[in-house]
């Protein structure tokens, strides 16, 4: 976990704390949680997210259990220090879709005495790490990896699996584009996935050979 007081209150320093996981794991809600504690505490608290998701909401962050926290929205990492300027907080939700520069400004504002909470996919569809955010990690005092429950098993999901065949990193959705699985269960999916291409391309191989024609 994370530590909201510091041993050596002598010394000011931020920190920051990333919050990772799967699809529908809880990642946005524990973010939410964290900073509206920062509120009540009376502690001066910016949020921002990236421009591109609109998917509930243009201005507000809002979680699939529709729980939510108003946020400035930013194309890129750089506008962040500005309007951070001054915070006690800064929390950036859907890190995974920030460019790399988001790394730098991170630590930056941890290195000014801010504590920095960042939520967002370790893992694209594909099973890779996303984006910045193995940097992220690496660079964080603290990580919470949170789980979602897997459709298929009821085991714990870590894989964001996308049920449509869309090929783009970028794709914002929802419980119709992807669902949560664990490490066995997307082996299956995505094996099943393999086998049925590699059907289709002998089958389309077949048909396009030329047929051979009688001297």
């Amino acid at each position: 976990m994370f530590l909201e007081n510091t041993v050596n209150h002598k010394e000011q320093f931020g920190w920051i704390e990333v919050i990772c996981g799967s699809m529908f794991s809880g990642k946005t809600e524990e973010l939410i949680r964290r900073l509206k504690r920062a509120q009540f505490a009376r502690q001066k608290v910016e949020i921002f997210k990236p421009a591109i998701d609109v998917r509930y909401d243009e201005d507000m962050v809002v979680s699939h259990d529709a729980n939510e926290i108003r946020s400035t929205p930013v194309p890129a990492a750089a506008n962040i220090p500005i309007l951070a300027d001054g915070c006690d907080v800064v929390g950036i939700d859907e890190a995974q879709f920030f460019d790399d520069e988001i790394v730098r400004v991170c630590n930056d504002l941890a290195n000014k005495g801010i504590r920095v909470i960042v939520a967002g996919l370790d893992m694209d569809f594909k099973g890779n790490p996303f984006g910045p955010m193995p940097n992220l990690m690496a660079t964080a005092e603290y990580v919470t990896k949170v789980h979602a429950v897997c459709t298929r098993t009821g085991n714990l999901a870590q894989y964001s699996y996308r049920k449509n065949q869309n090929e783009n990193l970028v794709l914002l959705g929802e419980v119709n584009e992807y669902e949560p699985l664990s490490r066995a269960a997307y082996y299956k999916a995505m094996l099943r996935e393999k086998v049925k291409n590699m059907k289709v391309n002998e089958v389309e191989e077949v048909n396009t050979k030329p047929k051979n024609s009688d001297a």
